[in-house]
């Protein structure tokens, strides 16, 4: 192997994995980017800079409390192709077939179906989990297994965000918005009546996650 293809080789994985860093993290400087993978400054502007030519990434000003603002990188949509899309436009070619087939009303049943499927697999993954927070954790473990890259971060005020960072079936969703209905009621359902959650950020209206709220107690039992 030559040692331009294997430098090559290098430079698409090192752009990868920014990829995957940037999808995580959302936007982060130079700095942050060149610590995190132990290189220079300048070698990772030119990985950037590669990725902006590709239509990958772009940047936006922040501005700091001291010197000049940063650059701040992030993904743009043209990224998610490294994601997994769960067959979109198969999915979205049968959405309007059902459609059409069965009327609005018809694709509702249908997806009460799935979503009753989708409910008493996540229960039995679930197991004897007890307590929000447990419960929460294996939640994000099944949907990250599904592509969803979730995360359950603490807020300090006894409220849990539930975040999914990345959407598989986002298309799907566009061309059909009762999944992202049902996708809240299911988690409802999998927390139980004594749990309030509610979405605060939503990927379809131009959110860069989807994030959701839960606390305890808030619902009447």
């Amino acid at each position: 192997m030559s040692q331009n293809k294997t430098n090559k080789d290098s430079s698409i994985r090192t752009r990868r994995r920014i990829i995957d860093l940037l999808k995580q993290e959302g936007g982060m400087d130079v700095m942050a980017l060149s610590s995190e993978f132990m290189l220079s400054g300048m070698a990772v502007r030119q990985h950037l800079n590669t990725m902006k030519e590709d239509g990958l990434v772009t940047h936006e000003e922040e501005a700091r409390p001291m010197g000049r603002p940063a650059k701040l990188w992030r993904l743009t949509p043209e990224a998610n192709r490294f994601f997994p899309s769960g067959y979109s436009e198969l999915s979205v070619s049968l959405i309007n077939s059902m459609k059409e087939a069965f009327g609005t009303e018809g694709l509702d049943k249908l997806l009460a179906v799935r979503n009753k499927n989708m409910q008493d697999e996540y229960l039995q993954h679930l197991g004897d989990a007890s307590g929000v927070r447990e419960k929460l954790d294996k939640l994000a473990d099944i949907r990250t297994n599904e592509g969803y890259m979730a995360e359950v971060k603490d807020q300090g005020d006894g409220s849990l965000l539930f975040i999914e960072k990345h959407c598989p079936i986002c298309e799907v969703a566009i061309a059909c918005t009762g999944l992202c209905k049902n996708e809240l009621n299911l988690f409802q359902t999998i927390l139980g009546d004594t749990v309030l959650i509610e979405r605060e950020e939503y990927i379809l209206a131009g959110g860069r996650n989807c994030v959701y709220r839960v606390k305890e107690g808030g619902k009447e039992a």
